[in-house]
């Protein structure tokens, strides 16, 4: 018998035909002597609804009580499944974040899972209940509710995973697994049997929507096998882990990110810490930032560029201009028209040569490059973000990762579901 931990994203929910075929296959791992732990995140689109009724009534409303709003979308769901799981003959129980023992940070709408106190679920699990977490969501010290931020239930499933000491994290997708390029963009793009946490967090950074950053951080600190794979087919799907004793591949994916924008600060006097004193403002303010290139001084003054995410810039802006006011900086520009796109492989340790083949394919096909920024195992460019289809295609195909049959997005119907719920009642 293993202890699997599991999780299901809205899409997974969106229908109660849906719902019904998560509950099945929660039943179907209980039946074959599994114990069993759900984290489900809100149903459908229920966030994004919940976000606008907030907005609706106050543009800007107070993180605390959003946090209060947004968490109640795992509950709702966390309830319907469970409820899903009595009625295939299973005992469950749902729990809350705070129920399940989600220990986080006080810092709301970006909270951080500083503990699991998990003697209840395993108490529930020694009595043969299928557990059922709401996920996204904690509690602080204080008793205050938290959200973990955008995907934040791929976090809690495998904090919870190593909380618990679980066999394996089992995260179901859209997608059957971790492809080395979004196959929606590049339809020749192949799906992994296996990737390292090295490779994963690297392509979860660049823009790789399949799997929360912060998750894979939490199963590599704590060796969580995760299993990333299709909550709508029975195929087995990509295993991220421990890196094998085996050659790795030159590149193993390419990700993209269009979300962020690129801001340029004009003249900044070029005196030291003034540098320390711009960034030291942005960061007090919790806003995050990715690429920085810095130009050459030329007359006792330089320009800065870096990306943010569009989303931030609402809150960098006052930021900025408080800098223009006190700093002497002469202007700042944004540019929300850009794309990131990043090749990541943990073979480029030994392979030289990537560099140069990125940018030449992308020179041969008339792509220019804005930004650049490596570590060592990925080298990531800004690029006009109308151009990125082109550049995805090009380097896919130059590091030789294209696939000989194409990507073809099939889920099962609502009735096809519904049909494999009913199977085994």
């Amino acid at each position: 018998m293993s202890l699997i931990v599991t999780k299901f994203g809205g899409t997974s929910l969106a229908t109660p035909e849906r719902v019904l075929g998560v509950a099945q296959r929660l039943v179907d791992y209980h039946q074959a002597g599994h114990q069993v732990v759900a984290v489900v995140s809100a149903m459908g689109k229920s966030t994004d609804d919940l976000l606008r009724l907030a907005n609706s009534v106050n543009p800007n409303p107070p993180a605390r009580e959003l946090d209060q709003l947004m968490a109640t979308g795992e509950m709702v769901s966390m309830s319907i499944v469970a409820m899903a799981v009595e009625a295939l003959g299973v005992q469950a129980v749902s729990m809350t974040g705070r129920q399940a023992g989600i220990v986080t940070t006080e810092v709301f709408n970006k909270a951080k899972i500083a503990e699991i106190q998990a003697d209840r679920i395993l108490s529930e699990l020694a009595s043969g209940h299928i557990v059922i977490v709401a996920g996204f969501q904690g509690i602080t010290r204080t008793g205050d509710i938290t959200t973990l931020g955008r995907g934040g239930s791929d976090t809690t499933a495998v904090a919870l995973a190593a909380g618990v000491g679980a066999d394996v994290c089992e995260i179901y997708t859209d997608v059957d697994g971790v492809y080395t390029c979004d196959p929606r963009m590049v339809p020749a793009a192949r799906k992994l049997d296996a990737i390292s946490y090295e490779e994963m967090l690297e392509l979860a950074a660049a823009g790789a929507g399949v799997l929360q950053m912060r998750s894979v951080e939490f199963a590599r600190n704590y060796g969580v096998v995760i299993h990333c794979r299709s909550a709508f087919n029975d195929n087995p799907g990509t295993l991220v882990k421990e890196a094998s004793a085996m050659e790795q591949a030159i590149v193993s994916g390419i990700a993209f990110d269009k979300s962020e924008s690129k801001v340029t600060i004009r003249d900044v006097p070029d005196r030291v810490g003034i540098a320390a004193e711009v960034f030291g403002a942005i960061a007090a303010a919790n806003i995050n930032i990715d690429m920085i290139v810095q130009n050459i001084s030329e007359g006792g003054s330089t320009d800065i560029s870096f990306t943010v995410p569009a989303g931030e810039l609402a809150r960098l802006r006052p930021v900025l201009d408080s800098a223009i006011a006190n700093l002497g900086i002469r202007e700042y520009l944004v540019d929300e028209s850009i794309a990131k796109i990043s090749v990541v492989g943990a073979g480029m340790r030994s392979n030289p040569g990537v560099a140069a083949r990125m940018f030449k394919t992308l020179a041969d096909n008339n792509v220019n490059i804005g930004m650049i920024s490596t570590s060592a195992i990925r080298i990531s460019v800004v690029i006009d973000g109308a151009q990125i289809e082109t550049a995805l295609a090009a380097l896919h195909t130059a590091f030789g990762l294209d696939s000989d049959n194409l990507f073809e997005e099939t889920q099962l119907s609502g009735e096809e579901l519904a049909a494999k719920a009913a199977k085994g009642r």
